[in-house]
């Protein structure tokens, strides 16, 4: 074992039957992190943990914080913590309101308990999960580097913090401004990939969200860094199919771990 746990919040598609939505799957899929999971497939070769969502985050996203509700999209008042991060504003927090062309997910409101209800089941449990695997490896090493897995969209849509139409690199590292994890460890990652060949930026557009905000402390030997990917690295957006790039990926993924799991260990 290293020292390492990696989720992936994103790459779920199990539709629950209660979801309601008026928009089709496919449609629902558009923001998901496609085979984010089967990318770091190597992770399980290194008996590192892999934390991976089964539902969808358009369903709950769980890179947000349970009180992160969009008020505009209740039928009555919250009742419980109510902690906004702004991403409401765009109907892009817990419970997605909207696409990211600005349609709307749903035909009604949804009562606050459905809301609760959601929390309890898909919520809780994955922050629990997250929380055990790495509170075991802290326990077993004095230390955790935690990786968030994710993947972004080619080209910004309108929604987009960094502006419609801009063109993302290949990976954007985040850390939120260093102070997620030891920025060495930022260093060495970005340095890895780049080695590879790719065009990695680090905090720009990206830089970490609850997942990554919530357990980490570096001063604590907690580490957790986000790792977005570009799409067009490994799959067609359009049809959301793996693309002829999806193996050579996926080997310099399995490189990129073995590497961290050497850093980390020593």
């Amino acid at each position: 074992m290293v020292p390492l746990v990696l989720d992936s919040p994103h790459s779920g598609h199990d539709f629950p039957a209660d979801f309601g939505a008026v928009v089709s799957e496919r449609e629902l899929r558009e923001s998901e992190d496609c085979y984010v999971d089967e990318l770091y497939a190597a992770a399980h070769e290194l008996g590192v943990p892999l934390l991976a969502a089964t539902f969808p985050r358009t369903y709950l996203d769980p890179n947000r914080h349970a009180g992160d509700v969009d008020l505009e999209l209740l039928d009555g008042p919250w009742p419980w913590e109510y902690r906004p991060s702004g991403k409401a504003r765009i109907g892009k927090s817990l419970i997605w309101r909207t696409l990211e062309d600005g349609r709307p997910i749903y035909a009604r409101r949804l009562s606050p308990d459905t809301v609760r209800r959601r929390i309890e089941r898909v919520h809780t449990p994955y922050h629990l999960a997250l929380q055990e695997s790495m509170n075991s490896s802290l326990k077993k090493f004095g230390k955790v580097y935690h990786i968030n897995c994710h993947s972004m969209r080619c080209v910004a849509g309108k929604q987009s913090d960094d502006g419609a139409g801009s063109v993302r690199p290949d990976f954007v590292l985040g850390d939120r401004d260093g102070t997620s994890c030891d920025p060495r460890f930022t260093e060495f990652v970005r340095a890895t990939l780049a080695g590879m060949g790719y065009q990695v930026k680090v905090n720009d557009p990206y830089k970490g969200v609850e997942l990554v905000r919530a357990y980490s402390d570096p001063r604590a030997g907690r580490h957790s860094l986000q790792i977005e990917i570009n799409k067009r690295l490994y799959m067609d957006e359009r049809t959301l199919r793996k693309s002829a790039g999806f193996g050579q990926l996926q080997k310099n993924l399995g490189e990129l771990l073995r590497a961290v799991a050497d850093e980390v260990s020593d």
